[in-house]
C-alpha cells in the first residue's frame, strides 16, 4: 500500500466534504477560461471590428468571474485545511492509542526523540499534504488540461509547439522525485536524532551541570545540528539542480508563444485576438510546470513521514492487549521453572529456572547484587514481559490466560525509577482512582510516610510538582509514589527498591504501617537493605539470574551463605 492509499483510509470519514471541495476545484478550473477568452474577443471584436457596445458586458462578465473564482478558491482552501486538521486529529489520536498498547520492548528500542518526531514533524508533513499539496496538485493538473484543450481549439499547431517541451519536464521531475525521496528520508532521520539528543539533555540537565559538561553538550548539539543542516542543504542541492531547469523550460513557453505565434499572426494564420487569448492561457501551462518541482519535494517529504508513522501504527506488542474483564484474584503467586531472556539477546538468560510460591497475604523479599534480575522477576508478574520458559501462575492459573489490562488492575507497583507527573500531588496520588475521597487519600499518604511533609508545603496536596517531580527529594518522590500504589488497594503489591532514598527510621515506620493495613495483600519487596526484607515470610537471594538461597531471615542466617555475608557487611555481625 502506497502513502496515498494509506492516507485515503483516514479521508473516507470526510468523503462528503472532500467531494464538495473537489467540485469547487473543478468549477474554479472551468471558470478560469472566461477571462483569457474575453480578452481575445475584446481585441478582435471591440478593438478590431469597432463593436464598442460589447466592451462593458465583457468587462462586467470578467469582473463577476474574477470575484466568483476568488470566493470559490477561498472556500475550497478553507475546506481542505479543515479536512487536513480533522484527519491529523484522528491520526494523532490513533498514534497515541497505539503507543499505549505497545509493550516495554518497543520503548526499549525506540528513541524518545524519534517518537516525538513522528507525533510532531511527521504528522505536520501529512497535514501539509492534505491541506495544500493535495488540492494544489489537482488544481494545477486541471489548469494544465483545460488550457491544453482550449488552446488546441484556438490553434492546434502552436499548441503542439508548446507541448514539445513537456517530455523534458516529465523526465526532470521523475529524476528529481527519485533523488528527493532518499534525501527527505535522511532529513527526517537526522531530525529524529537531534530531537533525541535535546530531549536527553533536558532530562539530564542536572547531571550536565553537576559535572560541568555544558560545553561538551553544546558541541554535541552543534554536531547534530550540523548534520541536520547538511541534510537540508543536500535537499536544497537537489532543488537547485532541477528547479532551475524546470523554471527555464516553463519560461521558454512564453518565448515560443511570442515568436511562433507572432509568425502565425503575420502570415494571417492566426488573429491578434487569438494570440492574446493564447497568451492569456499560457500561465495555466507554465504555472503548473513551475510548480511541479515544488510539489514533488512536498510529496516526497510526505512519503518519508508516512513511512515512520506507519511503522509506529504497524508495530505489534509481543503481549496482546484484550479488554475483557476477569474475576477478582486473591493474590497467590507461583513461579514454576521460569527462565527469561530479552528478544534481542535470546542466548543470554536474565533469569534461569526460578521456582517459588507466595501465598496470598505473604511478604516476599528479593535481594541480590545489581543486575541479578530482581526487577525483571517482578516485571514478569505484571506481564511487562512474558517468560520465555516455564510458567508464572496467579491463583493457580497461567498468567498468560488473564487479560493483561485487567490483570494489572489487581497489581500495584512502585517502580525503581520513580516517575511523577507534572501535576498536583493530589492528582499524582489519586492517579489510579479518580473516585478517591480526600480523607482516604490522606490516610494512604500517612501510611506511605508522605502526609507530614506534604502538609508542610504552602499549598499542601494542591502543590504542583515539576516535571518528573523536580523540586522534591528522592525520598519524597518515593513516598508519594508508594501512596499512589496503595490507593489501588490491589491484592498484589510490588515495591521495587521503594525506600532506598528514605532514612531507616522512616522505612521502619512505613513497614509497620503496611503490616497493619486491613486489606489482605501479597507484597513483593525488592531491596538492597536487609532491614527492608528481614520481616518477610520468604526471602529470595538472587545471583546471576538464579535463586542462590531462599528462606526466612533466621533460616538464611543459619545457612551462613551469601545472605549471611551481606548481613554481616550491613549490620556488622549477628
Amino acid at each position: 500500500m502506497n502513502s496515498i492509499h494509506w492516507i485515503a483510509q483516514y479521508a473516507k470519514k470526510y468523503l462528503s466534504i472532500i467531494l464538495f471541495a473537489l467540485v469547487l476545484v473543478f468549477i474554479n478550473a472551468a471558470t478560469i477560461v472566461i477571462q483569457p477568452m474575453l480578452s481575445g474577443k475584446i481585441v478582435d471584436e471591440v478593438i478590431g471590428l469597432g463593436q464598442v457596445n460589447l466592451l462593458l458586458p465583457f468587462l462586467l462578465i470578467m469582473l463577476i468571474a474574477s470575484i466568483t473564482r476568488s470566493f470559490i478558491r477561498y472556500s475550497y482552501q478553507v475546506l481542505f485545511e479543515k479536512i487536513g486538521q480533522d484527519i491529523l486529529f484522528d491520526l494523532r489520536n490513533e498514534m497515541y492509542r497505539k503507543m499505549q498498547s505497545l509493550d516495554f520492548d518497543f520503548f526499549n528500542h525506540t528513541r524518545v526523540g524519534d517518537i516525538m518526531a513522528r507525533m510532531t514533524g511527521d504528522t505536520d508533513a501529512v497535514r501539509h499534504f492534505l491541506s495544500w499539496v493535495s488540492y494544489t496538485t489537482i488544481e494545477n493538473a486541471l489548469w494544465f488540461i483545460v488550457a491544453v484543450m482550449v488552446m488546441f481549439s484556438i490553434h492546434w499547431q502552436l499548441t503542439l509547439c508548446l507541448l514539445l517541451v513537456t517530455p523534458f519536464i516529465y523526465f526532470l521531475t521523475r529524476k528529481m522525485s527519485k533523488e528527493a525521496q532518499n534525501v527527505f528520508f535522511q532529513i527526517r532521520e537526522s531530525f529524529s536524532r537531534m530531537n533525541s539528543m535535546v530531549e536527553e539533555n533536558i532530562s539530564g540537565n542536572r547531571v550536565v551541570r553537576a559535572f560541568a559538561r555544558e560545553e561538551y553538550e553544546i558541541q554535541k548539539f552543534i554536531s547534530h545540528n550540523e548534520d541536520y543542516k547538511e541534510k537540508n542543504l543536500a535537499s536544497a542541492d537537489v532543488s537547485r539542480k532541477y528547479l532551475t531547469w524546470l523554471d527555464l523550460l516553463a519560461s521558454s513557453l512564453t518565448g515560443i508563444t511570442l515568436v511562433v505565434g507572432g509568425l502565425f499572426v503575420l502570415n494571417h494564420q492566426m488573429t491578434l485576438g487569438d494570440l492574446v487569448m493564447f497568451n492569456g492561457f499560457l500561465w495555466m501551462l507554465n504555472g503548473p510546470l513551475r510548480m511541479s518541482g515544488w510539489l514533488i519535494n512536498d510529496i516526497e517529504r510526505f512519503n518519508a513521514s508516512t513511512i515512520k508513522i506507519r511503522e509506529l501504527l504497524n508495530a505489534q506488542s509481543s503481549i496482546p492487549i484484550h479488554k475483557e474483564t476477569m474475576p477478582h484474584i486473591s493474590g497467590d503467586v507461583e513461579f514454576a521453572q521460569v527462565s527469561f531472556s530479552f528478544a534481542d539477546t535470546p542466548e543470554v538468560n536474565v533469569l534461569t529456572d526460578i521456582s517459588f510460591k507466595a501465598k496470598s497475604g505473604e511478604t516476599i523479599g528479593i535481594l541480590g547484587e545489581t543486575g541479578a534480575g530482581k526487577s525483571t522477576l517482578v516485571h514478569l508478574i505484571t506481564r511487562f514481559y512474558d517468560a520465555t520458559q516455564g510458567r508464572v501462575l496467579i491463583d493457580g492459573k497461567n498468567i498468560k490466560d488473564y487479560p493483561v489490562r485487567s490483570l494489572r488492575q489487581y497489581i500495584s507497583m512502585v517502580m525503581q525509577d520513580v516517575f511523577l507527573f507534572s501535576d498536583t500531588i493530589e492528582s499524582n496520588i489519586n492517579y489510579a482512582r479518580e473516585d478517591m475521597n480526600y480523607r482516604e487519600m490522606e490516610e494512604y499518604a500517612r501510611i506511605a510516610g508522605a502526609h507530614q511533609f506534604i502538609s508542610r508545603m504552602p499549598e499542601g496536596y494542591q502543590t504542583v510538582v515539576g516535571e518528573r517531580g523536580v523540586g522534591l527529594s528522592g525520598g519524597q518522590k518515593q513516598r508519594i509514589s508508594l501512596a499512589r500504589a496503595l490507593v489501588k488497594e490491589s491484592p498484589i503489591l510490588i515495591l521495587d527498591d521503594t525506600t532506598s532514598a528514605v532514612d531507616l527510621e522512616t522505612e521502619m515506620k512505613i513497614q509497620e504501617e503496611l503490616s497493619a493495613m486491613e486489606w489482605k495483600k501479597t507484597i513483593f519487596i525488592i531491596s538492597h537493605r536487609i532491614s527492608s526484607v528481614k520481616r518477610a515470610d520468604q526471602i529470595l537471594f538472587l545471583e546471576k539470574g538464579r535463586i542462590a538461597e531462599s528462606g526466612t531471615h533466621e533460616e538464611l542466617l543459619a545457612k551462613r551463605g551469601r545472605y549471611y555475608q551481606m548481613y554481616q557487611k550491613q549490620v556488622g555481625g549477628v
